[in-house]
């Protein structure tokens, strides 16, 4: 589809604001250019060479997504999701028989900075009805992200609605098995995010900073957005795959938990006021992961009022973490709970009502470090 000459103004200023502001590589115009993918793999292989990886390892790291990122039969959201699980932890390879097993990473996730981040513009997918999308930006050669423009005349929603359609099965779903984000915007409204397989009605706008000003909305939160630990973070620490939905935080749930982690590393607690519907079960997983992920040690009580919330929070803790004994719903009586807590399962929910027939237990628990939740 041929874009509008205002809309290829907003295109090229936004490519300089990728490569000026936030040290993207501007990799061309791919408009004409043939075998567009969601892994480039000379960028994938290039910078996996730079972290000192074999040619042997990098082959079967290689070969290994070239298997995972297919859709081979499965929906858009099942292979996503095992592609992020792969970017996510590494790819484990073994170059020669009767050798250990190792992990082969990605994505560097502790150094934002020690990653490859690119971005190229009208990349021409190929297909039976192929399309175009604006700008895709890509980590390390994986294509993650996606943005697609509209003048300023026309509705953002005419961009999150194109952005659907171009991952239905008989458009480009494939290309998206990797993608984390997805972004529609225009100079006159700004942005609205979400990820793919996201409703229309689910995007939503970024707010940070108030008070600072921009010449355009849109320029404004593609920088807090897409500055590289940003995108990072985001990625790592707030991707949720929730009963066949998957989901990125709104706003004011990726606040909640920042301020969250600051409190847990100064040793602080605190509270997070929360009004109906607006997400607190994903801020208390989003959470519980990472206070597990970067405090061992630690364990976490989830403690609800009520037995719904109860199940509720159960179902979407496991949707992140599958390992057998990591999470434990108290669902029968106290001394389950107290039998619990005694033997440092990871995860513990429980409704509140059955603390208060084991306090004289609680006096002899281990000493450990608790978050409770």
């Amino acid at each position: 589809m041929s874009i509008s000459k205002p809309e290829r103004v907003t295109q090229r200023r936004l490519i300089g604001l990728f490569r000026d502001e936030l040290g993207y590589e501007y990799l061309g115009d791919w408009k004409g250019r043939t075998g567009n993918r969601n892994v480039e793999q000379e960028y994938l292989v290039a910078w996996l060479e730079g972290r000192g990886q074999t040619k042997q390892q990098i082959d079967r790291a290689v070969e290994q997504v070239r298997r995972t990122i297919g859709l081979q039969g499965r929906d858009l959201y099942d292979a996503n999701r095992a592609v992020y699980s792969l970017l996510r932890y590494g790819a484990n390879v073994k170059v020669d028989v009767g050798e250990n097993a190792e992990t082969i990473d990605l994505i560097d996730w502790q150094n934002p900075e020690a990653n490859h981040f690119a971005i190229a513009e009208e990349v021409t997918l190929e297909g039976e009805q192929g399309r175009r999308p604006d700008l895709v930006l890509y980590v390390n050669g994986i294509a993650i992200g996606v943005i697609e423009l509209k003048n300023s005349r026309t509705f953002v929603g005419d961009g999150t609605r194109q952005l659907l359609s171009n991952q239905q099965p008989e458009f480009n779903a494939w290309f998206f098995t990797t993608v984390q984000i997805v972004i529609a915007g225009n100079d006159s409204e700004g942005l609205r995010y979400g990820t793919t397989g996201t409703p229309e009605k689910y995007f939503v706008s970024w707010k940070e900073d108030p008070e600072q000003k921009s010449d355009y909305k849109l320029d404004k939160y593609l920088r807090k957005i897409c500055r590289k630990d940003r995108l990072i973070e985001l990625m790592r620490d707030f991707v949720l795959f929730d009963g066949g939905i998957k989901k990125l935080p709104r706003p004011h749930q990726y606040f909640a938990v920042r301020s969250a982690q600051e409190h847990i590393e100064r040793g602080e607690g605190g509270i997070i006021w929360h009004t109906q519907g607006s997400g607190k079960s994903l801020v208390m997983v989003m959470l519980a992961r990472w206070i597990l992920e970067n405090r061992p040690s630690a364990r976490v009580v989830v403690i609800t009022d009520r037995r719904v919330l109860d199940q509720q929070l159960q179902d979407t803790i496991y949707q992140f973490d599958h390992k057998e004994g990591v999470v434990q719903r108290i669902d029968k009586n106290s001394a389950q709970l107290a039998d619990a807590l005694t033997n440092g399962v990871p995860i513990v929910i429980s409704t509140i009502h059955k603390f208060g027939f084991i306090a004289d237990k609680m006096e002899r628990l281990p000493e450990r470090r608790y978050a409770v939740i």
